[in-house]
């Protein structure tokens, strides 16, 4: 056999360091997981860094064959200072590397050791129950249903055709958010085409990439069926196809005469500009886009009882969260509570 040269040796491909390997798994996340999910794996590798310069280990010039299964021990040890939802979420983006290490066949892992060692060394997550203001939710939402009650100018020299498409806008945006479950970024990015007038629903792409039926009740479709009759005029002088058009669009100085789709950022302020001129400034924050989401959820459990239509109907991937909703819901909890404590009492 004739015997490998210098020259054959030097040019083998070198094994990678571990930081290497760590910025070939954050170019994966980049492309499959959001911009925040991103930022956090991360902020959570930056801190496995420093455990493993703790741990005798530079991951600039360490070979990922150095990477141990025990290294695990010490991050999770080290994230307890964080909020428990943050720990969990840091240790997911290294059990994530350590899968992407095994995957790739970089080296070998035992996965079963290393969620062993997650799960034995992490806290487990508190069940914290949704607060939300439900009663004040269904004042905003009695108001605005009376859409004059909207016709309030944001400033002196604000057009009155805007007045106008706002209130209308505003209506059924509050009550969309508030019958469907839409998170805020969904309802946003709504197109007109999207909906399907006769089966009152719509499919949209969703939390994690996906794909899910939404459905809308009598009243919001109304409301949307209003606001785009307001826009008619509008949506006719844009020179798009209708049906490719934002189902809430924006009506500021900014947008001129453009149809242009409403942010998140603009949702919020809706939310905002109405919760003040209703409930007053005191309330401003306390109800947020995401109230209407736990509202709705409260309201599907409440009206039937079935956690596991409230999960299918919300989206939510885990059922556990679902349930956190459930002690909001049991009225005959309540009625029962009352009826030993607080009708004993008056009874004597």
């Amino acid at each position: 056999m004739k015997p490998m040269s210098d020259t054959t040796l030097s040019s083998e491909k070198k094994p990678l360091t571990i930081s290497e390997a760590m910025s070939k798994y954050l170019d994966m996340v980049r492309l499959s997981r959001s911009k925040h999910t991103m930022l956090a794996y991360k902020n959570a590798l930056n801190i496995f860094r420093e455990i493993l310069r703790e741990n005798s280990l530079e991951p600039a010039s360490a070979p990922i064959g150095a990477l141990t299964e025990d290294l695990v021990s010490p991050m999770a040890e080290h994230l307890k200072i964080f909020a428990s939802a943050t720990e969990q979420l840091y240790l997911q983006a290294v059990k994530g590397f350590y899968e992407y290490v095994d995957a790739e066949r970089l080296t070998e892992i035992n996965q079963s050791r290393v969620r062993v060692l997650i799960r034995q060394r992490s806290r487990r997550p508190g069940i914290r129950f949704p607060q939300f203001p439900a009663d004040d939710i269904e004042t905003l939402l009695d108001k605005v249903q009376a859409v004059e009650n909207l016709l309030v100018p944001l400033s002196e020299d604000e057009d009155a055709v805007n007045v106008k498409l706002r209130a209308y806008r505003d209506r059924a945006f509050l009550l969309t958010l508030a019958d469907t479950g839409f998170r805020v970024h969904e309802a946003c990015g709504l197109r007109r085409g999207d909906i399907d007038w006769n089966e009152q629903r719509a499919i949209i792409i969703g939390k994690g990439d996906k794909q899910a039926v939404v459905r809308f009740t009598s009243r919001a479709l109304q409301a949307i069926k209003d606001y785009l009759a307001q826009r008619a005029a509008l949506d006719g002088n844009s020179g798009r196809q209708l049906s490719s058009l934002p189902l809430f669009a924006r009506h500021d100085k900014g947008a001129g005469k453009k149809v242009k789709p409403m942010t998140p950022t603009t949702g919020r302020n809706i939310v905002k500009e109405r919760v003040a001129q209703f409930l007053g400034k005191e309330m401003v924050g306390k109800i947020t886009p995401h109230s209407f989401r736990h509202y709705f959820v409260t309201t599907v459990l409440r009206g039937s009882g079935n956690l596991k239509l409230a999960q299918e109907l919300a989206r939510h991937s885990n059922i556990q969260v679902t349930q956190r909703y459930a002690h909001l819901s049991n009225d005959e909890l309540d009625k029962a509570y009352y009826e030993i404590f607080e009708h004993k009492k008056e009874s004597s």
